[in-house]
């Protein structure tokens, strides 16, 4: 049987804990014991390690060896907020793809209850990631920025050497033509919202040197488009 696996919060070079709802999980739902064996995380290292001690708040693991362990894909990924059921449907299956980032964007068209109600979902967008990390046997926890208008996402992937932008008005270049070009490079990857970028998005993102791809002749909906595209990706690298 597969180890289960955990995100520890905190770590020393022997030791580490659960805390908060992991803990409670794995206390209260799985009935760990002292001694049980599991997969932790801890610094970004992966480790088999034995339960010390369980309480309903707290799990202490002993580390033993490191295991081998598959780091997140360079890729990260703007995705403008939408439906929010949609949404974190779309970053659930983001994070078991491999994205090492999420930046959340509130685009022109992101309905304002949406925009309203965004900041207070973020830890939310968090606890889903580690547990879709955890589920998917990843090595991390991905990054969950806070949502961020366009221009402050825009600058929060400046670094990126590869930005690529899906957009509806473009039909000549694939996305995958785009990332066979420069094979493994970092890659920031923009999904608009529903009904698309508006005409002064679009400026700004070729403003800052975006990169515009098609994912073929029909409308996708944006969580759909995010989702194919990730997987196009992840393949490639």
């Amino acid at each position: 049987m597969t180890r289960r696996r955990w995100i520890a919060d905190n770590w020393t070079a022997t030791h580490a804990v659960l805390t908060g709802s992991q803990a409670a999980h794995l206390a209260r739902v799985l009935r760990a014991a002292p001694g049980q064996t599991c997969d932790v995380v801890a610094g970004g290292h992966l480790h088999r390690a034995e339960i010390l001690t369980v309480a309903p708040d707290e799990v202490r693991f002993l580390l033993h060896e490191e295991l081998s362990n598959q780091s997140a894909l360079p890729l990260h990924l703007l995705l403008a907020v939408f439906k929010f059921d949609r949404f974190e449907w779309a970053l659930e299956k983001a994070v078991e793809l491999g994205v090492a980032r999420v930046t959340p964007i509130l685009a022109t068209r992101t309905e304002k209850h949406l925009v309203a109600a965004a900041a207070k979902r973020c830890e939310r967008w968090r606890r889903i990631a580690l547990e879709s990390a955890q589920q998917s046997r990843r090595g991390d926890s991905p990054a969950i920025d806070a949502p961020l208008p366009l221009a402050d996402a825009l600058a929060s992937a400046a670094d990126a050497p590869r930005r690529i932008l899906l957009a509806e008005t473009e039909q000549e270049t694939p996305l995958a033509a785009a990332l066979t070009a420069n094979p493994g490079a970092p890659t920031a990857l923009a999904v608009g919202p529903i009904g698309g970028w508006t005409n002064v998005e679009m400026q700004a993102f070729a403003a800052a040197q975006w990169q515009a791809v098609t994912l073929g002749p029909r409308i996708l909906r944006a969580e759909t488009a995010a989702i194919a595209a990730l997987a196009i990706a992840s393949a490639l690298f």
